[in-house]
């Protein structure tokens, strides 16, 4: 659709490039053509030698035909004369036999070529503009329209709650929705009725518009999917023109669903305005609010929206009567993990070995999106091996892909630090192997990976967790720093190579004292403002600290505190240990890959 879009759109500027050319050509013909232009001093010398035929005088030119004054041709030869006050010009016209007329303004044809059609172009250019700018259709009166997506009815069905998988409990809440749009009658007898707006919360990838649509096939209705970008534009007033006609639209085709996608670039919550005057965004979500308040539910009409920053939302747009009925869409535990998986591999042509309970448990904290990654990934990764199926070694490599990065096995390490990455992943497993609240080592790995991963230990919990106690997060300190220490014990030097482990460390550790109240000296006080659940990686901080600088000064010893003995630790771990380091080291230097069983084997025998 794209691309005949693109190609309309180069054959129309292709038109119109050529009707300027025309015009310009017409211009030239009619306008100028091979008219000589003439001195006037030059004019009545030939006047006077009679080469002058016949002329016509306007109040500023005077046009007409002469003899060649070169006399190479036998042609007349048409010319124009700015015309200068000269009283004994029609006198000298008379005694030369010379025919001439007079004309007071120019033909109507000059007029259309000179006037007419060039505005007519400028008109046809600036409302073409218009378009392209993204307005809502070819004309500028258009500009109000909203831009939302219709699906009909008969669309919607093709997506219901059976391609939706891993949410049960978001989908129970969603059934009364799809009750009350089939069987509005049975909710008005007893006087009851549905919630206005519905907003689905959850972070990104994990299945909120996926949702939203199976909603409307499930109950067989319009469905009206705009996201809250398309709302704003460059003049004021546009957003909320687009609310209002999308909500005129929505209860012609009542009952419907009107979705909202990323309601957080249009419902920020509101506030000053360092640049003075009114907000665009702010009037459209007005508007919003406005219209809100002012449909009526029993018309059939379900606003939904999807967010995964909640946090920034407008409280106006979160109050009873507007989106008072909140819907997490959590990411999918291991039972949902293996739903989703049989969903998306269902039109897969997949070997007799596959598991997808086993993939679910190697994929933990994986939303839908992940899932349906890996399941692609694997599917190429089959076709390049020219296999006639997708086996389970093409899933646990597209596992590894989305974890670790794509490996890059033509990447020329030398040997001096080859050996320095067995060693740092090497006391990273042994470790891991070592403390009893840690997860089960999958697989270490030399073979660099992604942008700067020269080498991974791959851990894999055996049970979904929400929950980590002090002890648990003390041990994943140690196994971060079993790969700086294994470097400092073994080559008596340490390298760059820790720099990603240490800083998780030290988040952890700053987060142990900040945040979970587990630092004897600051006690059960927290300093740190919560983050985004929904958005990893989420590095937003408050302004200013809100405690003293003898705090930051406390939590900043506390933090060193919990480094220093994780550290101390892992060293006598690595110290207890050093012949097992050793010998996985070496195994990966000759193999550059060892997978759990044989980690477990050079353990238990060491």
């Amino acid at each position: 659709m794209d691309s005949d879009q693109h190609k309309k759109t180069q054959i129309s500027l292709v038109y119109f490039l050529a009707a300027m050319v025309i015009l310009f050509a017409f211009q030239w013909i009619f306008l100028a053509g091979s008219t000589r232009e003439v001195a006037y001093s030059d004019f009545k010398a030939y006047l006077n030698k009679g080469l002058i035929k016949a002329v016509v005088i306007s109040p500023t030119t005077i046009k007409g035909t002469m003899s060649d004054p070169t006399g190479k041709s036998d042609k007349p030869v048409l010319f124009s004369v700015t015309r200068v006050t000269d009283p004994n010009l029609i006198k000298d016209l008379d005694s030369k036999g010379v025919k001439y007329a007079g004309r007071t303004n120019n033909s109507i044809w000059q007029t259309i070529f000179a006037w007419i059609i060039p505005i007519i172009l400028m008109i046809a250019v600036w409302n073409y503009m218009i378009y392209k700018m993204g307005m809502g259709g070819p004309g500028i009166m258009k500009i109000g329209q909203n831009k939302s997506k219709l699906v009909a009815s008969d669309d919607a069905t093709k997506i219901t709650f059976k391609d939706v998988a891993g949410i049960d409990e978001a989908k129970e809440e969603l059934e009364e929705v799809i009750e009350f749009l089939k069987e509005p009658a049975k909710f008005e007898s007893l006087g009851g009725k549905i919630p206005r707006g519905i907003l689905l919360l959850g972070a990104p990838g994990t299945g909120k518009t996926l949702l939203s649509k199976a909603v409307a096939g499930e109950a067989h209705v319009p469905f009206f999917s705009i996201s809250g970008s398309e709302f704003v534009e460059m003049f004021v007033g546009v957003g909320a023109a687009r609310v209002r006609d999308l909500f005129t639209q929505a209860t012609a085709k009542a009952p419907c669903i009107i979705f909202i996608d990323e309601l957080d670039a249009l419902g920020k919550a509101r506030g000053f305005n360092p640049l003075g005057g009114n907000d665009e965004r702010e009037q459209t979500l007005n508007q919003l609010l406005v219209e809100m308040d002012g449909f009526d539910t029993q018309k059939g009409v379900i606003i939904m929206a999807a967010t995964n920053r909640p946090e920034i939302l407008d409280p106006a747009l979160l109050r009873p009567g507007r989106f008072d009925r909140q819907v997490v869409v959590d990411k999918p535990d291991l039972a949902g993990r293996e739903a989703i998986l049989k969903i998306h591999s269902k039109d897969v042509k997949l070997a007799d070995d596959i598991d997808f309970h086993a993939i679910a448990a190697r994929t933990p904290g994986f939303v839908g999106a992940d899932l349906a990654n890996i399941v692609n990934e694997a599917a190429l990764l089959a076709v390049r091996r020219k296999k006639k199926s997708v086996t389970m070694a093409e899933f646990a490599e597209a596992i590894e892909r989305v974890i670790a990065g794509l490996e890059k096995k033509k990447r020329l390490i030398n040997p001096k630090e080859k050996k320095i990455v067995a060693y740092h992943e090497s006391g990273h497993a042994i470790v891991a192997d070592a403390l009893p609240n840690t997860d089960v080592v999958e697989k270490i790995s030399i073979v660099p990976r992604g942008i700067a991963a020269l080498g991974y230990t791959l851990q894999l919990p055996t049970e979904d967790r929400f929950l980590m106690t002090k002890h648990e997060l003390e041990d994943k300190l140690a196994v971060l720093l079993g790969g700086r220490v294994a470097e400092e014990i073994f080559f008596g030097d340490i390298s760059t190579g820790a720099q990603n482990d240490l800083q998780r460390a030290t988040d952890i550790a700053r987060a142990m004292v900040k945040e979970y109240g587990m630092s004897e000296k600051l006690g059960l006080l927290t300093y740190e403002r919560p983050h985004n659940v929904f958005l990893k990686g989420d590095n937003w901080r408050p302004t200013e600290k809100e405690y003293s600088d003898e705090v930051a000064a406390i939590i900043d010893s506390e933090t060193k505190r919990i480094m220093d003995e994780a550290h101390s630790r892992t060293y006598k771990i690595i110290e207890e240990k050093k012949k097992t380091v050793e010998k996985l080291a070496k195994v990966l230097l000759e193999k550059e890959v060892v997978e759990k069983k044989e980690f477990q084997k050079i353990v238990t025998e060491s």
